[in-house]
């Protein structure tokens, strides 16, 4: 268990730190502010556009993402 939580807490304050780069940036941390993803992992989603980020519809921006989540 203590194996466990250490990854648990090592993977958590990766992805805070992260997001507080992005937010310096004023870009969206799911597409690193390009406003798509590489590999389009909604592609089998038909009613949205399979490119643009679902994070932050496209925009690349953190405060769009920040309103979204």
């Amino acid at each position: 268990m203590g194996l466990l939580n250490a990854f648990n807490e090592w993977k958590n304050t990766r992805y805070e730190k992260h997001v507080s780069q992005m937010k310096e940036e004023n870009k969206c941390p799911e597409c690193y502010g390009r406003g798509f993803l590489i590999y389009p992992a909604n592609e089998f989603v038909y009613l949205s556009n399979p490119f643009d980020c679902p994070g932050c519809n496209g925009s690349g921006s953190y405060t769009e993402w920040s309103n979204l989540v």
